[in-house]
């Protein structure tokens, strides 16, 4: 007996008994199976059409290119917007730019734009246009931004820091009050050093005091036999006197420092006409291109920061462009070692003043570690204008320059030349062909002065390029085994933009314990 469920209550139903065992043995075999079976496989045919509605939301979400059931729709969404840039593209070419730029100044951020065409629920092509010229301002302002940065950056580079401002007036105080300040350099039983050629003589053309100090010391310090040492010094007028009470204040022990003004040089009437002619050339040329640059000038990357660069103030100076006229600065030596004021010496270098130059007038380093690519930035090209007949005709724009800041010079090889001349004339020629032969400064006209001159020697010798930005990227193996390291660039390791990767390198020489230093409160 069974009972039945009705909607008029329970009732109670008869069946036969012979007739319910095999009835009910089918149905449970069955729905066992059947229960197991769903049991099995309904958790994975839920999870796979939930990761199927999910795949197919989340892609039609973000690409236009979706698959499925959305097919049909996204196609419809990708000839819209098609569309809807195309126009608005169109519409930016025949002068819509004055609207959009009324439009998007109302919108501050791209999710307030959203918002308000969510809301009122405008179009695709008023959504496409209003998006578009937001991104043009942005683009803009952005540009607007790395001129003002290139600019800023520029002018960093050149000015004074008001620590440097001060040690050379407190210095020049000195001279005047403090006899020692005054003293002899050389002492007078070092006088005969001064041209002898069994002594190693190394020169700077400075007008830095903090930067020459540095040079000296490093020198000294990394020398085997720095009692072989002589320093040779040339300033200008303004910087004797602090130049001169530096070093006499703060003998160097062991090696020989020679401190000279271009004021006490007698100089003949043609090198006083040919230093005054070459300055007045070289300040057409930066004249000329500062205000190229200042007409033409939009961020172009690391070339608009090049056209800066050349333009640096150092262009103009006189102790900049002296290193041409080094055979009369110094008519008693046959050979130097030439060292710039932006360099720091590592290691002892007195094998390169043992190199022979086999009648070459100057040993310098081609290649040195430039970035991903080699010489990049210092090649032919990179300083001269290929544009031009002569210059395309005579040298190659792929060959890579040499490099100026650390080099010997044999002097007596030099006398025999005439590349001082040749380098007048082609400061004439550039005059006679518009300014255009090359960029600004004192490398380009002095590599096509010395071609066929110049010894290239072993690339430790000289690491370049630690001014730049792409320093960080300097492998530190390299920097370590350079016998020189040489800040060219912009950033000076005595500047505020100085990079700190590699300005310990520099300021380890400085002496903060000196009190000139502590009162003018220099950093490093």
């Amino acid at each position: 007996m069974n009972l039945y469920i009705s909607a008029k209550g329970i009732k109670r139903l008869e069946v036969p008994s012979s007739k319910v065992a095999p009835f009910r043995r089918v149905i449970s075999r069955r729905t066992l199976t059947v229960v197991l079976l769903l049991g099995i496989f309904l958790p994975f045919l839920f999870v796979r059409i939930a990761f199927s509605v999910l795949e197919s939301a989340s892609a039609c979400s973000s690409s236009i290119d979706c698959i499925g059931w959305r097919l049909r729709t996204s196609l419809k969404l990708r000839e819209e917007l098609t569309r809807a840039l195309l126009e608005a593209n169109n519409d930016s070419i025949n002068g819509g730019g004055e609207g959009m730029d009324t439009i998007s100044s109302s919108f501050d951020s791209f999710n307030q734009l959203v918002h308000d065409m969510t809301s009122k629920q405008q179009d695709i092509k008023d959504f496409v246009s209003k998006t578009k010229s937001m991104l043009s301002r942005m683009e803009l302002k952005v540009q607007s931004a790395r001129q003002r940065e290139s600019i800023h950056w520029h002018l960093a580079s050149h000015g004074i820091p008001k620590s440097l401002h001060c040690l050379s007036l407190k210095l020049a105080e000195e001279y005047a009050v403090n006899a020692m300040a005054r003293s002899h350099l050389p002492p007078p039983e070092y006088v005969s050093r001064i041209a002898d050629p069994l002594f190693m003589h190394v020169v700077l053309l400075t007008d830095n005091v903090l930067a020459a100090s540095v040079v000296i010391s490093s020198t000294v310090q990394n020398s085997v036999d720095p009692e072989r040492l002589v320093f040779h010094i040339v300033t200008d007028k303004k910087t004797y006197t602090p130049m001169h009470a530096w070093f006499a204040i703060n003998p160097i022990q062991s090696a020989v420092v020679e401190v000279k003004g271009l004021h006490q040089y007698d100089w003949t009437q043609e090198v006083n006409v040919g230093v005054k002619e070459m300055l007045e050339i070289h300040r057409l040329i930066w004249t000329h291109h500062y205000k190229k640059l200042k007409q033409e000038f939009h961020y172009e990357g690391e070339a608009q920061m090049r056209k800066l660069e050349a333009l640096s103030p150092s262009g103009l100076s006189l102790m900049n462009h002296l290193r041409l006229y080094i055979p009369q600065l110094f008519p008693d030596l046959n050979k130097i070692v030439f060292l710039d004021d932006d360099v720091v010496v590592q290691h002892d270098i007195s094998s390169l003043w043992e190199l022979e130059l086999n009648k070459k007038v100057v040993g310098a380093v081609v290649g040195s570690w430039c970035g991903e690519n080699s010489c990049s930035g210092r090649r032919y090209v990179d300083y001269l204008n290929f544009s031009h007949p002569i210059i395309f005709s005579t040298f190659d724009p792929d060959r890579c320059a040499w490099l100026y800041g650390m080099n010997v010079f044999d002097l007596k090889a030099w006398r025999r030349t005439n590349i001082t001349s040749t380098y007048r004339k082609w400061l004439k020629h550039n005059l006679n062909s518009g300014l255009e032969l090359w960029q600004p400064g004192m490398l380009p006209p002095a590599l096509l002065a010395f071609e066929g001159y110049v010894l290239p020697i072993d690339p430790s010798y000289h690491m370049a390029g630690l001014g730049y930005r792409s320093t960080q990227e300097a492998p530190k193996e390299i920097m370590e085994a350079s016998a020189v390291l040489h800040f060219t660039g912009p950033a000076k390791p005595w500047l505020e933009i100085g990079f700190p990767e590699v300005r310990n390198f520099w300021s380890r020489y400085v002496n903060c314990s000196n009190k000139f230093i502590r009162k003018c409160k220099i950093v490093v």
